[in-house]
């Protein structure tokens, strides 16, 4: 029963995916990518940072892992897969989502406090919220606009697998909310299962009391009793 998280040349956000995910007394192992999946595995983090120092394309060469089949074999069978920043990066180029994150419109590295707007309630990644809700997460990276062709954003608008867009204090999609112009606002969507996630935003860098504010905590709760149902 275990939450693995991959780490990949140039990872830097594993140790603090464990650490959050242990404060919520949630099991969690740092695994090297070329060991493959432990046999226990119910839930698997794609962490930030620049794997591969982001040669090519932000998460293109991690993407091609052969761990990456396996992680998209257990997100067949149900298990929660969540891909942050880098991690998020890894998870469109490898088809687990939709989509891609690109050059932020600025064209420059941004590490920032943003609020985002809860767009369901339903899943498990958001549980914890309520829909509309506003929460406080960090952002750090120079890659993170979403983009993907207007009518796949139909379709994903249609399925209802938006899960957080940038907004403001007060839950509205303004432009200046947006700090990467990213498509329609968006920060994070749904695989074609609901128990896959990706999300640009860092989670774990607000989950712990002792370093700030703690919004992200609902989103790592997704992990909590996870059995790949």
């Amino acid at each position: 029963m275990t939450v693995a998280i991959i780490r990949f040349g140039g990872s830097n956000c594993d140790r603090d995916a464990e650490r959050a995910l242990e404060h919520l007394e949630v099991d969690a192992e740092i695994v090297w990518h070329e060991d493959g999946l432990p046999e226990d595995t119910t839930g698997v983090v794609l962490p930030g940072g620049f794997s591969y120092g982001d040669y090519l394309r932000a998460g293109a060469m991690a993407a091609r892992s052969p761990i990456l089949e396996e992680v998209r074999e257990a997100a067949a069978d149900g298990v929660p897969v969540l891909g942050v920043c880098n991690g998020a990066q890894i998870g469109c180029e490898s088809g687990l989502t939709e989509g891609a994150f690109t050059t932020n419109e600025s064209a420059r590295f941004q590490c920032e406090h943003v609020y985002l707007r809860v767009e369901r309630d339903d899943t498990r990644w958001t549980a914890a919220y309520e829909e509309g809700e506003v929460i406080e997460v960090p952002i750090a990276h120079g890659e993170g606009r979403y983009e993907v062709d207007d009518d796949r954003l139909e379709e994903l608008e249609a399925d209802d697998r938006i899960l957080f867009r940038y907004c403001d204090a007060d839950g509205k999609l303004t432009e200046e909310a947006n700090p990467n112009g990213s498509k329609n606002n968006v920060a994070g969507v749904l695989g074609e299962r609901e128990t896959v996630a990706v999300l640009m935003p860092h989670p774990e860098r607000a989950t712990l009391p002792d370093i700030g504010p703690t919004d992200g905590q609902g989103i790592l709760r997704g992990f909590d009793g996870a059995s790949g149902a």
